[in-house]
């Protein structure tokens, strides 16, 4: 799996992927992100990009810093996080559906049927794939990148502090 794709700014896709944790409750709220150098050496990225990815974060209110702590997802962050994404969803997904099945002649219950029995498909798939696929580890000590990048982050400072002398 590639971490980080073609296009696109590399902070933005940095903060996306923690909004996702975030989101999907990988990390929750009150919990520790990884510092700007850990994500840094996860993501292999300057400092500066990382700590622009987290500025993002913090100017959406998804994570506060805490001086000489560090940065931690706020409080409400999920609950403002999905509502937003729901909102775009509608605005994206929703309504131009309603759009073309109103263009098309679908009325209300066929179109209803039809995302009904999509829904029915994508849950049989969703579940077939999570029979065989390892469910993610939703502490932050295994699985995440702000994890990864913690663990990562502590190997090189102990192997730099630890070397040769």
């Amino acid at each position: 799996m590639s971490l980080l794709e073609e296009g696109g700014p590399i902070f933005a896709q940095i903060a996306a992927e923690l909004a996702n944790q975030i989101a999907d409750g990988t990390v929750g709220e009150g919990e520790r992100v990884a510092s700007s150098n850990e994500l840094a050496v996860f993501y292999r990225v300057n400092p500066a990009t990382a700590a622009r990815a987290l500025t993002a974060l913090s100017d959406e209110e998804l994570v506060e810093k805490r001086r000489g702590v560090g940065m931690f997802v706020a409080q409400g962050a999920r609950e403002r996080l999905v509502l937003g994404r729901r909102r775009r969803f509608a605005d994206r997904y929703v309504r131009p559906l309603a759009v073309e099945a109103a263009r098309l002649g679908i009325g209300q219950d066929e179109l209803l049927g039809l995302v009904r029995d999509e829904l029915a498909s994508v849950a049989v798939t969703s579940q077939a794939a999570g029979a065989t696929a390892p469910k993610p580890n939703p502490t932050p000590s295994a699985g995440t990148p702000s994890a990864r990048a913690a663990t990562a982050a502590a190997t090189t400072t102990a192997a730099t502090v630890g070397g040769d002398t």
